[in-house]
């Protein structure tokens, strides 16, 4: 990443940058197809949506569909936040009870199309999809492919950080700045979008930090005394203590290290861990006790980032192409940091990946 990026997701975890090269060059060199893993019963009064859309927010397109049903904007929901400047399908939910299907057929275009629809009896819940597909183009590319090759194949065998990437900190930090500001008043936004895009923005920040500490001593795909893990798609977590030695399963990445989502009540580590996350807490009492005070209990993710699929080839000399697929919530942006350095195109800022 160019150093406004970077500087948000910490040290990098297998060496040096292998060189540079431009990221969004044009909107179809990043595309993102969330996965699901919900049979839809074609029936019911919640309309699923699979739509593919480009430079166009999420936000935005939930906002379209509403006005063209007619309905008010909460009646709409949508599993993840993606990428603006970029091709994306993902999933919307609409809510019509007694009501047939809108005519969409005005809103369809150049940015915006249905690739599929289905009936089913629930609404579509935020993080219900199980993963997010990438197609990634990166173009300009100064590097050995030599040393990319070796790159990609010890990052496909480990993994990566499991940074939050730069989008969730805002343009120049600014969701930073404005949940700081909050917390030094002691007051939550009384918007709900807002406070809970900045409450999620003070959580990554002390997430980063310890997850760069433990990068930089080596321990962020080690298992300390006293850590708590936890399975690559589950949000449950157990102590460290309960994984027999002769178990594989961390090695298989299946299992990893976590840390901590801040919020209140005890953490479930000990020990060095216990320590460590202390000191983090230490650093920035205000934003902790900022989302403490807002509620929030205490959660925990997983540290390494498992790549499942990755594969990648040489379209031409200057342009690298790699795919793969990652879990809810996990950046893009977390695996291209361990690559190269990245330019953006003018206008292609990153938005989220969740």
């Amino acid at each position: 990443m160019s150093g406004a990026h970077s500087q948000w997701l910490g040290p990098r975890a297998h060496g040096e940058p292998c060189g540079r090269a431009v990221l969004k060059a044009q909107s179809e060199h990043f595309r993102v197809t969330e996965i699901l893993d919900i049979e839809l019963s074609g029936q019911g009064e919640h309309l699923w949506l699979l739509i593919e859309k480009r430079d166009l927010n999420t936000e935005d397109v939930a906002r379209q569909l509403a006005r063209v049903a007619g309905l008010k904007l909460r009646d709409v929901s949508y599993a993840g936040i993606k990428d603006r400047r970029a091709i994306t399908s993902q999933w919307f939910s609409l809510q019509l009870p007694g009501r047939d299907d809108p005519d969409f057929s005005p809103l369809w275009n150049d940015q915006l199309r249905c690739l599929t629809s289905r009936r089913h009896s629930r609404k579509l819940q935020r993080g219900a999809h199980r993963a997010n597909h990438f197609v990634i183009r990166l173009t300009e590319l100064q590097a050995d492919p030599a040393q990319l090759d070796e790159r990609l194949q010890r990052i496909a065998e480990q993994g990566v950080p499991n940074y939050f990437g730069p989008q969730r900190f805002g343009r120049d930090g600014g969701n930073l700045q404005q949940a700081r500001q909050w917390a030094e008043r002691g007051a939550l936004p009384p918007a709900r979008g807002t406070r809970s895009r900045l409450l999620s923005t003070a959580r990554s920040l002390l997430f980063n930090r310890l997850l760069g500490q433990r990068v930089a001593d080596g321990s962020w795909d080690r298992i300390l005394p006293g850590d708590c893990l936890a399975f690559t798609d589950s949000r449950s977590h157990f102590a460290a203590e309960r994984l027999a030695a002769e178990d594989q399963r961390f090695a298989q990445l299946d299992v990893h290290v976590t840390g901590p989502l801040w919020g209140a009540g005890q953490a479930p580590v000990a020990g060095t861990v216990q320590e460590m996350e202390q000191q983090l807490a230490a650093a920035e009492p205000q934003l902790c006790q900022w989302l403490e005070n807002a509620g929030l209990e205490q959660q925990r993710r997983i540290l390494r980032l498992p790549l499942i699929g990755l594969t990648w080839h040489y379209p031409a000399a200057d342009i690298l192409e790699i795919e793969f697929t990652l879990p809810t919530g996990c950046f893009a942006t977390a695996v291209l940091h361990e690559l190269v350095l990245l330019d953006d195109e003018p206008g292609g800022g990153l938005e989220s990946e969740t």
